[in-house]
Order: structure tokens, then C-alpha cells, then sequence
């Protein structure tokens, strides 16, 4: 393994590292299957919706000063009204769930568990405050024969459910961005995973 530094944030401390954090968001997103085509000013804005909340939580992976992975998770009430509708359209108790947001590693730092410890310091995290039931997360939905689907590629469905999470059917959204290449954004279908944070 490579010598690495972890570095956890809550809260508007998350902001010291917008312009790393939306770097990477921008660099890992941009592979198949989100095919995100960022830019740092628009990054920087919907950051800005973690660094707003007490409860929000960032912890990043650094080899020397650059960061290299990161993970955010903040309490489902703090979210944008689009990642909330889902479920208070189907009736969940929103204040007792925490939304897992990004998992970004860059492909150099993968397969050295670095998956799971993101999602032990985020399940940790929505633990210690005692009043959440439900952790949840969502992913891009692509066609199965996406031209830009890489041979070979394996989606982490597997990984996910042997975390414990469970696609939840009835917690659909769209959201918007453009695609590489493009300058308009269009929806994309997202589809929301989720389990108990109970014992």
C-alpha cells in the first residue's frame, strides 16, 4: 500500500477543501457510468450544501497534498429538495436518515480497502449522533449497452450488498448534468440504496 494520510472534516470546515474535493469529484466522475462533465464553479456550489450543515461529514484520503479519495455523508434533511423528494414521497421518516454522498477513489488507490473504510467512517459517524434509523445512497442507472461502457466493466452491486445495503424500488429521482462532450444537461435516472443503521 502507498503511504497515505487521512484527514476527516465536519461542517463548514468541509469548505477548506473545496477546491480539492470538487478536483477530484470532477476527475473520477467523468469514467463511466456517471460520464459527469464538471466544472470547479458549479462543483463549488453544490458543495456549499455540506459545508451548511452541523452535521455533515468529510473524510479524504492524501498521498503527500493531494487528495486522492474522499467520502461526505450529511443528514437527508440537510440535503437539496431533489435527493429528499424520493423519500418523502414515500413516506420514510426523513429526520432519521443519513444521505451517503460521494465514494471517490482515483483508480491508482483502489482495491486496497479503502472502499469499505468509507463507508465504516460514514455508518460511524450517522451512528454517534443516536437518532438515525437509515443510511442511503444512490447510483446512476445506465443502458445495459451504453456505447460508453468499458469492456469488461463490473458495477459495484455486489460490493453494496455484501455492505448491507439493498436497492430500495420505491426511491427513484432524476438528476441533471451534461455528459462529456456535451453542454447541456439532461436527467439521469438514479436509484437509491439503503440499510438500517440499527443493531
Amino acid at each position: 500500500m502507498r503511504s497515505l494520510s487521512f484527514s476527516t472534516k465536519r461542517g463548514s470546515e468541509i469548505e477548506t477543501v473545496f477546491d480539492d474535493l470538487a478536483a477530484l469529484r470532477i476527475a473520477v466522475f467523468r469514467d463511466y457510468p456517471y460520464l459527469y462533465e464538471g466544472t470547479i464553479a458549479y462543483e463549488k456550489e453544490y458543495l456549499k450544501t455540506y459545508a451548511q450543515s452541523e452535521r455533515s461529514f468529510l473524510f479524504a484520503v492524501y498521498e503527500g497534498p493531494q487528495m486522492v479519495g474522499a467520502t461526505t455523508c450529511i443528514p437527508l434533511r440537510d440535503e437539496t429538495a431533489d435527493v429528499r423528494q424520493p423519500f418523502e414521497t414515500a413516506g420514510f421518516e426523513t429526520d432519521a436518515v443519513f444521505y451517503f454522498g460521494e465514494s471517490i477513489l482515483l483508480p491508482a488507490f483502489r482495491g486496497q480497502g479503502l472502499g469499505h473504510r468509507f463507508f465504516d467512517e460514514r455508518e460511524a459517524h450517522a451512528r454517534s449522533f443516536g437518532t438515525y434509523k437509515t443510511a442511503c445512497f444512490c447510483s446512476v442507472e445506465r443502458d445495459e449497452n451504453h456505447p460508453a461502457k468499458p469492456p469488461g466493466y463490473r458495477p459495484n452491486d455486489e460490493f453494496w450488498t455484501k455492505r448491507g445495503y439493498h436497492k430500495e424500488p420505491s426511491l427513484r429521482s432524476y438528476m441533471e448534468w451534461p455528459d462529456p462532450g456535451e453542454t447541456v444537461s439532461t436527467p439521469k435516472p438514479m436509484v437509491y440504496w439503503v440499510r438500517s443503521l440499527q443493531p
